[in-house]
């Protein structure tokens, strides 16, 4: 196959165009050119070529061609068909929201505060007033209520940052999910709405953590129209008094005193909330939990293994940390306040104790000498101080010791030191002061299951009775009235006696008021609240092993503790001093609190 040749294409060459120097072309321009500065015509002359010439002081050139002046000056036709708004934008903006936003949430007494609420009901009146269509009258309706409802919301609220469209087609199984079960509003509703759903959570934030008292206050300082307008609402006021007016006149307490509420059995209203110790928990099991005496003073100690006392502000809220008092040489297995409320024992396995003053803040250790001894070897009579209380008045302090020695403490002194002792014939398990009207009597339980009541002043046993049952009888408590005696066992028995248990008859047998089954293990913890309503008993060797006892009709809770309430082993419960709280420290260090709603507050 040949080669084949490619056409030539013949390129005629253009003649050589005339090449001006450099910068002589537009060299009238650059000299006439009014918008450079003396800096940039130097430069143009030193590279160019061209002749500097100084632009002149306060110069305005406009060059303008001969159409352009007309168009311009003479009024031309080069921008008539041009729109105006093409030629022009004006940046209006104001900063609120368009139209046609989604609606949002606002509370009623948000929108009650927008005064274009009346603006709009003043244009209605003026449209229907002029003579004019009832369409235009309505047009202007829908536009006056459209934009007053739309200032309402951006003064009421801020629009939310991101709204998800797909949460109108969601549905949320509240039964199907274990943690959102309390989202219920009956116990047979299962699925919810998206927005249904939102709301629930959001009521059950704002019921865990209510609003603070600081924000309630700012609220009402910044808008004083709307606390004015509840306190003058009739509904309001019918309302709150019709719900006051059967318990004010079931009540025989005054009318301006604190009432406490007379529980019914069967159920206990009681709330959930943040722990008490929340802020500083315990490394170790809570081995003792207390609440101030005093009404006023709402401060609780907590004593755990990690030998550390902590003391606690409970609001409820919050419950801010106040201090923590490390006491090394001495593993707290006790901690009580004085009855006076001025200072707090500590006690533990050792011989000595520590007393804590809550005025100067300062932990002091108890003189060596508490059995008039050095604690030296044989000299020691008792090693322990774990079993101890305080009687009514604070005055004398019982210490269970050895062979059945129950030790008398001098606490007026201040230096500790043993007064007297009673004798059991069996190991003491337990001591309690019985605080019935005029009376105090000291009452000891021993190893053999057998009460003593023992009177302090001559130092000798009024009364001895038995435990009914009598096997494993270990923990005694009683409440503050004298009212009733509790009598806890290893096999989980609790006894309940009432108030003849203290009293100085001759020796006898006792029958319980109830013996009470509801738990397996061994007791130990028992716990009266103050006014005598109320036992809680719980042990520590299996996992939520605790009961709430209706003391009237002497009856177990049914609705409270459940099996999925998280107690852990409880080590240690205390109630309030006005019985709205009730504290209770596991083996986790956590101190859980409660809200007893049938009580009102001592604050």
């Amino acid at each position: 196959m040949g080669k084949r040749t490619s056409k030539r294409q013949k390129l005629e060459k253009k003649p050589a165009e005339e090449v001006d120097p450099l910068g002589a072309q537009n060299a009238a321009a650059l000299i006439n050119d009014a918008a450079k500065d003396d800096e940039e015509r130097r430069l143009e002359s030193m590279l160019f070529g061209t002749k500097y010439v100084p632009a002149v002081p306060n110069e305005h050139v406009l060059v303008l061609s001969d159409d352009e002046d007309e168009g311009v000056l003479g009024g031309g036709t080069e921008f008539q068909t041009v729109a105006d708004t093409d030629l022009f934008f004006v940046d209006d903006f104001n900063g609120e929201a368009p139209l046609d936003r989604p609606e949002l949430d606002i509370d009623e007494e948000e929108e009650e505060d927008g005064s274009n609420g009346g603006e709009g009901e003043e244009g209605k009146q003026k449209s229907r007033g002029n003579d004019s269509s009832v369409e235009e009258d309505h047009v202007m309706e829908v536009d006056s209520d459209k934009i007053a409802s739309t200032s309402t919301a951006v003064v009421g609220r801020k629009a939310p940052a991101w709204t998800d469209p797909d949460d109108a087609n969601l549905n949320v199984s509240l039964a199907s999910d274990r943690r959102l079960r309390k989202l219920r509003d009956a116990a047979e509703e299962d699925t919810v709405g998206g927005k249904e759903y939102e709301r629930r959570l959001r009521r059950q934030f704002e019921k865990i953590n209510p609003t603070p008292e600081w924000a309630t206050k700012a609220r009402t300082k910044l808008h004083p129209s709307k606390q004015k307008r509840r306190r003058l609402s009739p509904s309001s006021n019918e309302e709150n008094s019709l719900d006051e007016l059967p318990s004010l006149l079931a009540s025989t307490g005054g009318i301006l005193g604190k009432r406490s509420q007379a529980l019914q059995p069967g159920t206990l209203s009681i709330e959930r909330l943040r722990d008490a110790n929340f802020s500083a928990r315990s490394e170790g099991a809570v081995k003792a939990v207390q609440f101030h005496p005093s009404s006023q003073i709402p401060v609780m100690l907590t004593a755990s293994e990690d030998r550390r006392l902590r003391l606690f502000n409970v609001d409820g809220h919050t419950n801010p940390h106040l201090q923590t008092v490390h006491i090394p040489d001495l593993p707290i297995t006790s901690a009580t306040f004085h009855p006076a409320g001025t200072s707090i024992l500590l006690t533990g396995p050792r011989p000595y104790y520590y007393s804590y003053d809550l005025q100067s803040g300062t932990a002091q250790r108890s003189p060596r000498g508490l059995w008039g001894t050095t604690f030296n070897g044989n000299e020691m009579k008792d090693g322990s101080m774990e079993i101890c209380a305080f009687d009514p008045t604070g005055e004398v302090l019982a210490v269970a010791g050895k062979r059945g020695y129950v030790h008398l403490v001098d606490w007026r002194s201040g230096a500790g030191q043993v007064v007297g002792s009673v004798k059991m014939n069996s190991g003491v398990k337990g001591v309690w002061w019985s605080r019935g009207p005029g009376r105090s009597e000291l009452m000891s339980l021993g190893q053999d299951a057998e009460v003593y009541v023992w009177d302090v002043g001559e130092k000798k046993c009024v009364r001895r009775w038995k435990d009914e049952g009598g096997y494993g009888s270990h923990i005694i408590s009683g409440d503050r009235s004298g009212k009733y005696l509790s009598i806890g066992s290893r096999h989980g028995i609790v006894n309940v006696y009432g108030s003849e248990s203290a009293a100085p008859q001759a020796s006898g047998h006792l029958k319980p008021l109830k013996s009470l089954g509801n738990l397996t293990t061994s007791i130990t913890s028992m716990q009266f609240n103050r006014d005598s309503q109320l036992l809680a008993i719980a042990s520590n060797v299996k996992k939520d092993q605790m009961r709430m006892v209706h003391l009237p009709s002497l009856t177990v809770f049914s609705n409270w503790p459940t099996s999925g309430t998280p107690l852990g082993h409880v080590t240690s419960i205390d109630f309030s001093t006005g019985s709205e709280y009730v504290a209770v420290g596991n083996s986790r260090g956590r101190v859980l609190l409660y809200h007893l709603l049938d009580f009102v507050s001592q604050s």
